[in-house]
C-alpha cells in the first residue's frame, strides 16, 4: 500500500486489489484473498453497516447447497443443471456453483453461521421454489446477516484495512482495463483548502455494490442501500439479462417482505387516497368471488415473487390488483384487525390446499391477527419492535423491486469484458429468468471465491500503467469538480426558493430542483414503466425523460451543502443504470421476447391496461436452458444491445492424473 497526495491535495492510495462493499460477497472476496496469501489489498465502502446482505430478511431466509443429508441422491451436475434450466444461464457458472456450494456452505459453518445440523451431523435441508431436490436450508429470518457478520469478524482479525464513508463515483478504465477508482469522502465536511475526494490506484476490483436498487422507488432493498451499477456500465462493462428482476409484495416502513404467514392468515387488503383517507377493500372489486379471493392471498404466501406463469386463475392475481390500485393513486395496506369483508371465514371452502393446512395448523378461527399470533408469533414482534403494531393499526405495501437476477456480465472466473475488474455478489448477473430460492447467497460466496482465485494466481499478469491512471484520474476529478462546483452553486444562490417551497411537487422543467427530488421523480417513473409491467409507449416514455433528467443533472440539480453531495453523485449513478436498464428492456419487446419471469410485457397503452387481460393470460413457455441471453453494452450516449446462446455445462472428461499434474502446475486457474 501507498499513501500520496496528488498536488491538488487530494489523498491517493494505492492497493494491488480492492474490494468494493462489505456484504457477504464482499468480506468473503477479501478473507478469501487473504487466505491465498494477498496482503496487498483494502476494502472500500460508503457504510459499513449498511447493505442488503446486513439488512434484509425474509420468514426464513434460504440459502441454497447442493445435498448433504438423507438417502436421496444429488450430485454437482445435477445441482447444475437445475441452476441452468432456470432459462438465460451461463452453464460454466452454473457448474461453479454446484461444484463450490459445498466449501462454501461449510465454510461458513466453520466461521459460526449456525446452519441446523441432525445428531448425526448432517446439514437437514427443505425444498424450496425451482428446487428438485432438498437443497435449502436456513437459520432463520437473517441468515444472510449471521453470514455477513461471520464473514466480517474473520476479515477484522486479519487486520484487512477498511476504508469506510467512502463512495465510489467513478471506475477509472479506458474501456479495456481498470486503473482505479475516484471516491467522495462522506465525512468530507467543507473547507477551501479541503477536497471531498480520494484517488485510489490499483490493478484488480472486485466489485460487490449489490443490486442497482436506487432505481426504483418501490423496493424493499433496505435503506441505505443503492447500488452502482451504473459507474460499471460508464466504465464499459457489459451487463447481461437486465431485464430479468424479481418483484413482490412488501411493506414499505419497514421493508420487508410480506410473504409466509403475512399472507396465509388472510388478512384485509384496503386502499386509501394519498391522506389515508377513502378506505376501500378493493380486491372485491376485482375478484368476485370472495373464496377465491382468499384462496389466492393463501397461496401468495409461498408463490411470493409475481410470476407471469401464475397469472391465469393464480396468486400473481393479487399483485396485478396491487399494481392497478397503485397506479390509480392509492396506497395498499394490509389489515390484520377484521376478516376480509368484514365477515367470518369459511374455512371449508378455500381451497383444499388452503384448508388443509389452516386446519393442521389449528388456525380456522378469528380474525387475521388471531391466527398470525398463533402461528407465527414472532411474526408479529418483528413489526411490533420496528414500530408498526398490527394489532392497531394497517401495514402500508406496494409491488416492489426485490431482486435482480441479472447485472454485469462475467465469466467463469467472475471477470467482466474489463480486464482486471470482477464483480460477485448480485452486482453480477449469473442468474436467469427463473432461480432456486437461496441460490443468490451461493452464488455471492462461489463468485468471490472465484475471483480471489483467479487473482491470487494470475493477478501478476494484469500490469497497469501509472501514467494512464494519472491521465483518467485528472479527468475523472475535473469532471466531478465540475458538476459539484456547480450544483453548489445553485444552492447557495436563491435559484432553489420557489422548489423548496414546494419541495414533493414536480418542478417545471429548466428551473432549478433538489438532487432528492429527482432522484425521487425518476425512481417512481422507474417503478412505473420499467417495473413488473413494461410496454413499449412506457419505456419510449421513459428513456426520453431519463435523457432530459440527465441533462438537467448538469444544468439545473443543486444541492445545498456539502453533505448532500452523496445524493448528487447517487444520482448520476441512478440516471446511467436506468438508461441502460430500459433500453434492454426496450431492446427485448423489439427482438419479440415474451412475458416471463417476473415481467409482463404488453403492446397496450397504459390506458388499456386492465385487469381482464391479466385473469385470462397465458404465458408461452420457452425451451428450459436454450433460450438466447441478452448483453448490453454502454458505447458513448448510446446503449447497444446484442445476444448470445448460453454457454453449455462443461462436461470435460476429467482423468484424475491429468486433473492433477495441471493441478500441480497451476491450481487449473486458466
Amino acid at each position: 500500500m501507498e499513501n500520496q497526495r496528488l498536488k491538488e491535495q487530494i489523498p491517493r492510495y494505492y492497493f494491488c486489489t480492492l474490494i468494493i462493499g462489505t456484504g457477504a460477497a464482499g468480506y468473503n472476496a477479501a478473507d478469501e484473498l487473504w487466505s491465498l496469501g494477498q496482503r496487498d489489498i483494502a476494502i472500500v465502502t460508503d457504510h459499513k453497516n449498511a447493505g442488503t446482505s446486513r439488512n434484509t430478511g425474509s420468514d426464513k431466509q434460504t440459502y441454497y447447497k447442493l445435498t448433504l443429508a438423507g438417502g436421496e441422491p444429488d450430485s454437482v451436475m445435477e445441482m447444475a443443471k437445475t441452476l441452468y434450466e432456470g432459462q438465460c444461464v451461463d452453464g460454466d457458472q452454473a457448474l461453479c456453483e454446484a461444484a463450490l456450494s459445498a466449501p462454501c456452505f461449510l465454510k461458513l459453518v466453520n466461521l459460526g453461521v449456525p446452519f441446523p445440523r441432525n445428531r448425526w451431523g448432517e446439514y437437514v435441508g427443505y425444498k424450496t421454489d425451482h428446487d428438485p431436490r432438498r437443497r435449502a436450508t436456513s437459520t432463520g429470518p437473517y441468515t444472510s446477516k449471521l453470514m455477513t457478520e461471520c464473514l466480517e469478524r474473520s476479515v477484522e482479525e486479519k487486520g484487512i484495512p477498511i476504508f469506510d464513508k467512502m463512495q465510489v463515483i467513478r471506475i477509472l478504465s479506458d474501456q479495456k482495463q481498470v486503473y482505479g477508482l475516484l471516491c467522495l469522502d462522506l465525512s468530507f465536511e467543507g473547507g477551501e483548502e479541503e477536497t471531498p475526494f480520494v484517488l485510489f490506484e490499483c490493478s484488480h476490483v472486485i466489485y460487490a455494490v449489490g443490486g442497482p436498487a436506487g432505481m426504483y422507488h418501490d423496493s424493499v432493498y433496505p435503506h441505505g442501500h443503492y447500488g452502482a451499477s451504473g459507474l460499471a456500465f460508464e466504465a464499459g462493462v457489459k451487463g447481461k439479462n437486465l431485464t430479468e428482476w424479481q418483484f413482490g409484495l412488501s411493506s414499505l416502513k419497514p421493508r420487508w417482505n410480506v410473504s409466509g404467514t403475512y399472507m396465509q392468515v388472510l388478512p384485509r387488503f384496503i386502499s386509501t387516497d394519498e391522506e389515508g383517507k377513502d378506505e376501500k377493500e378493493f380486491l372485491a372489486d376485482y375478484l368476485k368471488d370472495p373464496y377465491e379471493m382468499l384462496s389466492l392471498v393463501f397461496l401468495k404466501g409461498y408463490q411470493w415473487p409475481f410470476d407471469v406463469r401464475k397469472l391465469k386463475g393464480g396468486s400473481s392475481l393479487i399483485d396485478v390488483c396491487v399494481y392497478l390500485e397503485q397506479n390509480r393513486g392509492r396506497r395498499i395496506f394490509l389489515d390484520y384487525r377484521k376478516n376480509p369483508l368484514k365477515k367470518d371465514i369459511a374455512f371449508d371452502r378455500l381451497i383444499p390446499e388452503a384448508f388443509s393446512y389452516l386446519s393442521q395448523a389449528g388456525a380456522c378461527f378469528g380474525t387475521p391477527i388471531d391466527r398470525l399470533r398463533h402461528m407465527n408469533p414472532m411474526a408479529v414482534e418483528f413489526y411490533k419492535s420496528r414500530g408498526v403494531d398490527l394489532e392497531k393499526e394497517p401495514l402500508e405495501i406496494a409491488l416492489c423491486a426485490q431482486h435482480n437476477n441479472g447485472g454485469l456480465s462475467t465469466d467463469a472466473w467472475w471477470q467482466t469484458n474489463l480486464k482486471g475488474f470482477f464483480a460477485a455478489g448480485e452486482v453480477s448477473g449469473t442468474h436467469g429468468v427463473y432461480r432456486p430460492g437461496g441460490s443468490a447467497l451461493n452464488a455471492g460466496q462461489v463468485g468471490s471465491l472465484r475471483a480471489a482465485q483467479y487473482i491470487a494466481a494470475r493477478g501478476k499478469e494484469t500490469i497497469c500503467s501509472h501514467e494512464t491512471f494519472e491521465v483518467l484520474a485528472k479527468e475523472a476529478i475535473e469532471e466531478a469538480g465540475e458538476l459539484v462546483k456547480k450544483a453548489v452553486e445553485r444552492g447557495f444562490k436563491n435559484w432553489g426558493e420557489d422548489c423548496e417551497k414546494n419541495r414533493g411537487k414536480n418542478c417545471v422543467e429548466g428551473r432549478p430542483i433538489h438532487a432528492k427530488d429527482l432522484w425521487k421523480e425518476a425512481s417512481k417513473r422507474m417503478s412505473r414503466c420499467g417495473g413488473p409491467i413494461r410496454s413499449r409507449a412506457l419505456l419510449k416514455e421513459a428513456l426520453e425523460e431519463n435523457e432530459k433528467d440527465r441533462v438537467r443533472l448538469e444544468t439545473t440539480v443543486f444541492v445545498k451543502n456539502p453533505g448532500e453531495l452523496w445524493i448528487l453523485f447517487r444520482l448520476r449513478d441512478v440516471l446511467i443504470s436506468q438508461k441502460v436498464y430500459l433500453q434492454a428492456m426496450l431492446d427485448y419487446m423489439d427482438q419479440g421476447g415474451k412475458s416471463r419471469g417476473s415481467a409482463l410485457y404488453t403492446e397496450k397503452p397504459e390506458s388499456e391496461i386492465t385487469f381482464d387481460m391479466f385473469r385470462e393470460f397465458t404465458c408461452e413457455r420457452e425451451e428450459m436452458g436454450k433460450t438466447p441471453i441478452q448483453e448490453i453494452v454502454l458505447e458513448g450516449e448510446k446503449a447497444v444491445a446484442f445476444w448470445r446462446q448460453p454457454c453449455p455445462i462443461p462436461q470435460d472428461d476429467d482423468f484424475f492424473e491429468n486433473v492433477w499434474r495441471g493441478y500441480r502446475e497451476n491450481g487449473n486457474v486458466f
